[in-house]
């Protein structure tokens, strides 16, 4: 073979993810099928991306009706179909207006633009920087990185975007301490996810609401894991009894297609003229109709009722988990279907024991592996998790104890 030729079993994917040594040939529900046969409990859900499992009837009837009539025209034109998204998303939320891109990255970087123009256009020019917490993670564009503040994101990347001060989760005179004439508002996600399923109270999110109320600062929530449903309501700050400004959402809002969304108020978004942002991609037809048909289903009566029944279903017997293989694993964390188990063996080594049971769970921060199931699971595909979970921690406790 010549030195310039290549050959096709090669891999020229960019190594920067962790890839685990299996692939997937088609989904059904909350089950992925792997190109060997083999059938797997998905409880990653594409990382709270498939909210509504694999194959859904209606989103497939959705795309390919679009995809045979149009993909893309870009953002030089109406796009009826999107407008139509945008009504129905303001209609069950705080927000008046919504921009459609294409990640939740890029959901963030429109709320951050956002916030900044708001203050310039109210005369505050000055006003530019947003409080972060702790633990946070809010995309892997440099200005994500930098709100998210861990260094693992940031090492190597040059100097961090300016615009940033992150202070402890929870603590609210940190909060105060970090206000100053810059500050132009505050950025929180209501449940961490990749941070380790943590939450402060809501009294929390009642006093950040105030601090931005009395200091003129845009509240932002990024709900792009949380929001779709993942936590039992539409949106998580349903619960919290708190509204933002500003919202990111992604992940579940095309049910598998790739798209993101900024809401705001019109008073949030009042710097937002034509040509101070944009997207080449966003909001395109294809993705406009996946968003429309995941929206039909969610908004179905009792769709939520389901997902808080199953939720509980899920907590409570996670809950005898715990108290009877306490070497193993040691909490159950989260809201809806976005829980995490603090492990007590390292948390990739109960992950990868777990796929090894054909039940597939995603890793997070504080040693904590999350559970992050399609919202349609029933009853017994819980059931049917949760007997996995118990095999991986007999074994677990068992090597444990013989070590």
């Amino acid at each position: 073979m010549s030195q310039n030729a290549k050959s096709h079993t090669e891999n020229h994917m960019l190594p920067v993810f962790a890839r685990a040594d299996v692939a997937f040939e088609r989904g059904e529900g909350v089950w992925l099928i792997a190109t060997n046969g083999d059938r797997y409990l998905d409880f990653t859900s594409g990382v709270a991306v498939n909210a509504l499992g694999h194959a859904h009837p209606h989103l497939v009837k959705a795309l390919q009706e679009q995809a045979a009539k149009l993909w893309h025209v870009s953002n030089l034109f109406r796009i009826p179909e999107g407008e139509e998204l945008a009504n129905r998303l303001c209609e069950v939320s705080f927000a008046d207006v919504a921009f459609f891109c294409n990640s939740g990255a890029e959901a963030m970087e429109a709320c951050i633009k956002m916030a900044r123009k708001f203050q310039a256009a109210n005369g505050r020019p000055e006003r530019y920087r947003l409080i972060t917490f702790e633990g946070a993670f809010h995309g892997r564009t440099l200005a994500t990185i930098a709100a998210t503040g861990q260094q693992k994101y940031l090492e190597g990347f040059g100097p961090p975007v300016d615009g940033f001060d992150q202070v402890p989760l929870g603590d609210l005179d940190a909060v105060k301490k970090a206000i100053g004439p810059q500050t132009a508002g505050i950025v929180i996600e209501p449940l961490q996810g990749e941070g380790g399923v943590r939450a402060p109270e809501p009294a929390f999110f009642r006093a950040l609401r105030q601090l931005c109320d009395d200091n003129k600062l845009v509240l932002i929530f990024d709900e792009v894991q949380t929001g779709m449903g993942r936590t039992g309501t539409l949106f998580a700050h349903e619960r919290l009894g708190v509204t933002p400004d500003i919202m990111a959402l992604a992940k579940a809002l095309g049910g598998g297609f790739p798209m993101g969304a900024c809401l705001a108020t019109s008073a949030a978004a009042v710097g937002m003229t034509p040509g101070t942002h944009g997207s080449t991609f966003g909001g395109n037809l294809l993705a406009m109709a996946a968003g429309n048909a995941t929206l039909d289903v969610m908004l179905q009566p009792k769709f939520f009722d389901k997902v808080q029944r199953s939720s509980l279903l899920l907590k409570q017997k996670l809950a005898s988990i715990v108290d009877r293989y306490p070497d193993v694993v040691s909490e159950v964390r989260g809201e809806g279907l976005l829980i995490g188990i603090k492990a007590v063996v390292p948390a990739a080594d109960l992950s990868n024991a777990l796929r090894n049971e054909k039940l597939l769970t995603v890793g997070a921060g504080e040693n904590v592996v999350r559970l992050l199931p399609p919202l349609i699971v029933n009853e017994t595909e819980i059931e049917d998790a949760v007997s996995r979970l118990e095999r991986v921690c007999v074994k677990l406790s068992k090597a444990r104890g013989a070590a």
